[in-house]
């Protein structure tokens, strides 16, 4: 008994310490952008089935760095797209998902970045890179600057 209430302690720890603030409506996203004159970061991802976003997610989205430069930068949504059953979003949040694509990513790209103004206007966009999150956030401000 004593051990399962470990792991459940650490999981729990652990994931508060991921925690993001992540978005989970598009609509909402865009008026929180406005509210605070800030870019959006709308991030297309196959959580469980696509190796380069789940390494993204793990290297970037989940680090600290991120979290904080998040905070102070952008809002951040993330449009994902899983595969496995039990990952399955609500109906409303995957039609919200396959509209975003519609209008951000016709050709399917995964992982896609891309920084929205605070309208929802493209700025620039990129991918998967094999840097570190440090690195990757500039990237992500350096489309700030184009």
């Amino acid at each position: 008994m004593k051990k399962r209430i470990i792991i459940l302690l650490v999981i729990t720890i652990s994931s508060w310490s991921y925690s993001q603030n992540w978005k989970t409506n598009f609509d909402d996203a865009k008026q929180e952008a406005l509210k605070q004159n800030k870019n959006i970061l709308l991030v297309f991802s196959g959580s469980d089935w696509c190796a380069p976003c789940i390494k993204l997610d793990n290297v970037v989205w989940k680090s600290e760095a991120f979290k904080s430069e998040s905070e102070k930068c952008w809002v951040i949504y993330k449009a994902d797209f899983p595969k496995k059953k039990a990952n399955q979003l609500s109906a409303e949040l995957t039609e919200s998902n396959k509209n975003l694509a519609e209008k951000y990513n016709r050709n399917g790209s995964f992982p896609l970045v891309i920084l929205l103004d605070k309208t929802g206007k493209t700025i620039g966009m990129t991918g998967f890179k094999n840097i570190s999150a440090t690195d990757y956030i500039q990237l992500i401000h350096s489309l700030e600057k184009k």
